[in-house]
């Protein structure tokens, strides 16, 4: 165990400084302060509909199966996004930050043209 010799000793005592404002000076004013902390806010991040919009060549199991792939849904879920996009002109399929909306709109689109499917798929702010 490491000795403690006495001039290592911090004085733990708290320096004042004199106020000029304090009481007993005559302007009126008191000598205290209150200082406050403000936490800093995280503003959510805007969130964005992701979209498919109906056509009339894309078969009906490949947007299944793009609902299923790219928006991890199951199939009876996937089923009942691409009957709605198919009943109503649009279906969302999920909703999601800008950039994960962005990627996800990507993928849909190349994903579609290298099948040669004229998918549409969007994305909007929510």
């Amino acid at each position: 165990m490491a000795q403690v010799r006495t001039q290592d000793i911090v004085s733990a005592t708290p320096v004042v400084a004199a106020n000029p404002r304090a009481p007993g000076n005559g302007d009126g004013r008191s000598g205290t302060a209150v200082i406050t902390r403000t936490k800093p806010r995280t503003k959510r991040p805007n969130l964005y509909r992701v979209l498919l919009l109906n056509d009339d060549y894309t078969p009906m199991e490949f947007v299944v199966h793009v609902v299923e792939r790219f928006f991890n849904k199951s199939r009876e879920d996937a089923t009942r996004i691409m009957l709605h996009v198919h009943q109503n002109g649009v279906g969302e399929c999920g909703v999601f930050t800008y950039e994960v909306a962005e990627t996800k709109v990507t993928q849909v689109m190349d994903f579609a043209r290298k099948h040669q499917h004229p998918l549409q798929c969007v994305m909007e702010k929510k």
